[in-house]
């Protein structure tokens, strides 16, 4: 009997360690190291680099023509946020023919780690009380819908009565 409670107790231990193991993820362009390194500058152009490649995950705007392929793969402990593990870009620029004119490619070190405030947003202008904000504007509105235009309309614009 008192076997079976230890093979018991070990399958609960067990199945309650699966539930804790992390979660990988993939997120973005799957990038394959030879493909990436197959891009030369002065030898391929829109056409070859898309049949290569693929479309990109988002092009530039603005600006000489970039293409971007981005990859990130992830990993979650459980109860926390996703941290990145490993993660690549690839910029390939373009010259006004379409013609190839540079291959970059970073990882991550590039990656910024952004941490908002999650209690307060932060604006400029002075900082103003529950109070302010309740009563503030006792005073400071003027009367514009009583009797401020011709037949009672209000004068700020946005229609009005006129005859």
């Amino acid at each position: 009997m008192v076997g079976i409670n230890r093979n018991a107790a070990l399958l609960g231990a067990l199945a309650l360690a699966s539930g804790c193991s992390s979660v990988v993820d993939h997120r973005g362009y799957i990038a394959d190291p030879v493909l990436l390194q197959s891009i030369h500058p002065g030898i391929d152009n829109r056409q070859s680099v898309e049949g290569t490649l693929g479309r990109p995950t988002f092009t530039s705007q603005f600006g000489e023509p970039v293409w971007y392929y981005v990859s990130s793969m992830t990993k979650q402990k459980p109860f926390t946020s996703p941290r990145i593990t490993s993660h690549t870009v690839l910029a390939v620029r373009f010259d006004k023919a379409g013609n190839v004119i540079a291959a970059d490619q970073s990882g991550v070190e590039r990656v910024v780690r952004i941490k908002p405030d999650s209690d307060k947003t932060p604006t400029l202008g002075r900082e103003r009380g529950i109070l302010e904000d309740l009563f503030g504007n006792i005073g400071q509105v003027g009367a514009g819908g009583v009797g401020g235009g011709p037949n009672g309309s209000n004068t700020g614009g946005g229609g009005g009565g006129g005859p």
